[in-house]
């Protein structure tokens, strides 16, 4: 990873400290996993034509992010056998014959490096491909595929150095839409959601595959990441499912608080948490979403709010009884005690994180219109937010108390998932060296986004 200078956050119109000219994405929401591009000299306003492509490669299909790390991009697709269809239904478990990939392309032109690839015959919901962003650290790169086969690769040859399969290895049954959540890196651990005999959270070395610890062992699984937050003088491992939110020692897996938060419908765990200044916000679409004050002298957790359909009201699912964010698969942004994020028909919305009041919502960052699933992700940079929508457009805005005001816009994809009845982009972007890196089932592209190849 190339970090040149400390920096600054700054979003939705405050000022900004110094910010690093150039980092590299080597995770899930990047270097510190926070859904924050930490890049200057980067364009908020597109040119006429669109910002400017530097290639399109093609790859196979899957719903993976690409990781970008020492001038090489990783990422996860699948391949179908030969003769071999993916079911018509989205939500059909059929089983379908073919291979999961890892790729390793060069930065600079797109080109292939080397290829790892392994026979995986699916039997999921939402079948097109992985969905997991690898992790690249120090020489080695992480993957998890959607039968829960976890690899570790030699970065630069794409030599298997440890493996597992969490079918084979642990009795883990594959989540319906498949094993979904983010491997966190950790010090010496690479943490995961597994299941079966080895707990639902699993810690192994990183450099080994050995288990360092387990945790949670009656837990069912879902697909929310695990995320660690410095909560006072406390780290904490922060892990959601469809049972409850649970907050853990990350270097022993022993349980600091729990809250029941269970999830009557489709254990539909899924958005990541995010946490700011003792509050931790969680969301689901059949829950609606809740915030935790997180106590900072002493590891525990109390409500500060929760959806007036916190109970699981069968009316929740209409649109018109959602209240605060209740997100699918958007990962919402806290900042300065406003939350904004997606809700589950498309609705962009901002909200107070210390109550939940709707202060504002538009539809037109993601669908222009109430679609179900309707899906943008957000990252912050400098002053504005990058958008990437369902629709495959790259959108730069200012995101505020006062509302959505979109700057610029750009197509940069074509959706090619046809999903929710219609064709969707379901992959969260790459930001890194000035350069946006977006996916669909077809191809990988690189979008400059640096002023000096704009016109700026």
């Amino acid at each position: 990873m190339r970090t040149l200078e400390p920096l600054v956050l700054c979003v939705a119109g405050f000022v900004c400290g110094s910010v690093s000219r150039a980092d590299d994405w080597p995770q899930w929401l990047g270097p510190q996993r926070d859904g924050v591009w930490r890049e200057n000299d980067v364009i908020d306003r597109f040119p006429s034509k669109g910002p400017k492509v530097r290639w399109r490669t093609p790859i196979g299909a899957g719903y993976a992010g690409p990781a970008v790390a020492g001038g090489r991009i990783y990422i996860t697709d699948r391949i179908l056998a030969e003769g071999a269809t993916n079911p018509k239904s989205a939500f059909a478990k059929s089983p379908v014959l073919g291979k999961e990939r890892v790729l390793c392309l060069d930065e600079a032109t797109g080109k292939q490096v080397w290829v790892h690839e392994y026979d995986c015959k699916y039997e999921v919901s939402y079948a097109a491909g992985p969905r997991t962003t690898p992790v690249v650290h120090q020489g080695k790169v992480y993957t998890l595929g959607t039968m829960g086969h976890l690899l570790c690769l030699n970065a630069s040859t794409g030599k298997v150095l440890w493996s597992k399969s969490f079918q084979e290895d642990y009795d883990a049954p594959v989540p319906f839409w498949g094993f979904a959540a983010h491997p966190l890196l950790d010090g010496d651990k690479l943490i995961c959601l597994v299941g079966g005999k080895a707990g639902l959270v699993v810690a192994f070395q990183k450099d080994t595959g050995k288990k360092i610890w387990h945790a949670l062992s009656n837990a069912q699984i879902g697909y929310c990441p695990p995320m660690i937050y410095q909560v006072g003088a406390t780290r904490q491992l922060v892990i959601w499912h469809p049972g409850g939110i649970y907050g853990l020692d990350p270097q022993t897996g022993k349980t600091y608080w729990s809250y029941p938060w269970k999830l009557d419908q489709s254990s539909m765990s899924i958005s990541t948490p995010r946490y700011e200044n003792g509050r931790l916000f969680v969301t689901s679409f059949y829950r609606g979403a809740v915030t935790l004050k997180l106590d900072e002298e002493k590891p525990a957790a109390s409500v500060v709010w929760r959806s007036k359909n916190w109970k699981g009201n069968s009316g929740s699912e209409q649109s018109k009884n959602t209240d605060g964010i209740q997100a699918i698969m958007c990962t919402p942004f806290v900042h300065d005690g406003y939350v904004y994020g997606v809700c589950s028909y498309g609705q962009l919305r901002g909200i107070k994180a210390e109550t939940g009041e709707r202060l504002w919502e538009t539809f037109q960052a993601t669908s222009g219109k109430e679609e179900r699933w309707g899906n943008a992700f957000l990252v912050a940079n400098g002053d504005h937010f990058v958008l990437f929508n369902e629709k495959g457009d790259l959108i730069t805005a200012k995101l505020t108390p006062r509302g959505y005001e979109e700057i610029s816009r750009a197509h940069i994809l074509e959706p090619t998932n046809f999903m929710a009845g219609r064709p969707v982009v379901w992959s969260h972007p790459a930001f890194a060296n000035k350069c946006v890196f977006a996916r669909n089932d077809k191809e990988l592209v690189c979008v400059s986004l640096a002023k000096e190849e704009n016109g700026q």
